[in-house]
C-alpha cells in the first residue's frame, strides 16, 4: 500500500474537524433559534459563590441563548407567586428568567444578561398633545400615549401610578434578601418607592448586585448607564437578545484570555475555575489514550471478534495443504 500524504491527510483532518465544528454550531443554532447560539459571561454580577458554582453564572461561562420570540420571560415576581401558573419556575439557581438584553436598545453597547425580577405594564392611558406633552402621566416615545397607571404581573400591584413594592415576602409573595450588612436591624429586601417608570419593560438584576437593578428604580440602587443614552430604562421586549439557557462552565475562559477592548478579561473570574478548566481540558486529552486500549480489549474479546479469527484461521490451515 502506498504511503498517504501527509499534506493531504492535514487538509482532510482540518476540513474533517471544521465540519464537526459547523454540524456542532447548526445543532446549537437549531436547539436555541438564535446565532450566536453562545455567549461568554464577563462580569462577575451573576455570581452565587465567589469561588464559583455549577448551576448559576460564573465569569467564564458560555451560556446558550434562546431567541425570545414566542417565547414568554417568567419573572421572579411572577415564579414566586403562588396565584400564577409560573409559580416555582427557576433558572440558574433562582427564580425567574435570566435574559441577555441591549442596554437602551444600543446593539453596539455589550449586551448585559441579567434576571428579570419585573414586568411593568400599561394600565391607564391618555392621549398626547402634538408635541408629546402630557397632562397627566408619563409620555411614552414608542406608544405615543401618556401613561397614567401601571401593573406589575406576581404583584398586587394593580391601576397605580407610582410603584411601591417590598419583596419581603409580605407585601410581595417572594422574598428578595439584597445581602447587605443591616447592622443588626433587620433584613434588607429589595422594595421600591414612590417610583415612576418611564416606559414599560423589564427590570432585571444580577443576582451579586445586592439589589442594586440596572435601571435604578429600587431604593438601594444606583443603577447602570449606557455610554450615549444615559441611564437604562425598563427592558422593552424589542430589546431582549435571548432567554439564558443551559450553561456551558469555564470554557468562555479561553476567550477571555485573548479578549481585548473594554472587557474585563479574566479579572472576574473565580480562581477555582482556572483549576477547572485545566482538569478539564487534560481529561479531554488523556481520555483517548485510556479509552483506547480498553475498547481494542473489549472488541477483540467480543464473540463476533473471536468467531471472526477463528474463522481465518481455520481457513489458512486449511488453505496451506493447497499451497504447497
Amino acid at each position: 500500500m502506498a504511503a498517504s500524504n501527509p499534506v493531504v491527510t492535514l487538509v482532510r483532518e482540518l476540513i474533517l474537524a471544521g465540519g464537526m465544528i459547523g454540524l456542532i454550531v447548526l445543532a446549537m443554532w437549531a436547539h436555541t433559534g438564535s446565532m450566536p447560539p453562545l455567549v461568554v459571561v464577563e462580569s462577575s454580577s451573576m455570581v452565587h459563590d465567589a469561588k464559583g458554582e455549577v448551576g448559576s453564572i460564573d465569569a467564564g461561562d458560555l451560556v446558550l441563548v434562546h431567541d425570545p420570540e414566542g417565547k414568554k420571560i417568567v419573572t421572579f415576581a411572577e415564579a414566586t407567586d403562588p396565584n400564577h401558573a409560573d409559580f416555582g419556575y427557576e433558572s440558574h439557581g433562582l427564580a425567574g428568567d435570566v435574559i441577555i438584553y441591549e442596554r437602551n436598545g444600543e446593539s453596539e453597547s455589550t449586551p448585559i444578561i441579567h434576571r428579570a425580577i419585573l414586568r411593568v405594564k400599561i394600565n391607564r392611558t391618555m392621549d398626547a398633545d402634538n408635541l408629546g406633552n402630557c397632562d397627566e402621566g408619563t409620555y411614552d416615545s414608542l406608544s405615543k400615549l401618556c401613561i397614567i397607571s401601571w401593573d406589575i404581573p406576581g404583584t398586587k400591584v394593580l391601576d397605580q401610578e407610582k410603584i411601591n413594592l417590598n419583596f419581603d415576602g409580605v407585601n410581595a409573595s417572594g422574598k428578595y434578601d439584597c445581602q447587605i450588612d443591616s447592622a443588626g436591624h433587620g433584613d434588607v429586601t429589595l422594595r421600591f418607592s414612590d417610583w415612576r417608570p418611564r416606559h414599560p419593560g423589564f427590570i432585571t438584576l444580577g443576582d451579586n448586585n445586592k439589589c442594586s437593578d440596572d435601571q435604578g428604580a429600587a431604593v438601594t440602587s444606583s443603577g447602570i448607564h449606557s455610554s450615549s443614552s444615559g441611564l437604562i430604562g425598563p427592558v422593552r421586549a424589542e430589546w431582549v437578545i435571548g432567554i439564558s439557557g443551559a450553561e456551558v462552565p469555564w470554557l468562555g475562559i479561553v476567550k477571555l484570555i485573548v479578549s481585548g477592548g473594554n472587557s474585563p478579561g479574566i479579572s472576574q473570574v473565580p480562581g477555582p475555575s482556572f483549576i477547572y478548566l485545566i482538569i478539564l481540558v487534560g481529561s479531554i486529552l488523556i481520555a483517548p489514550i485510556l479509552i483506547d486500549p480498553i475498547a481494542r480489549k473489549l472488541i477483540h474479546s467480543s464473540p463476533e471478534v473471536i468467531e471472526s479469527e477463528r474463522e481465518s484461521a481455520l481457513d489458512y490451515v486449511l488453505k496451506s495443504p493447497e499451497e504447497e
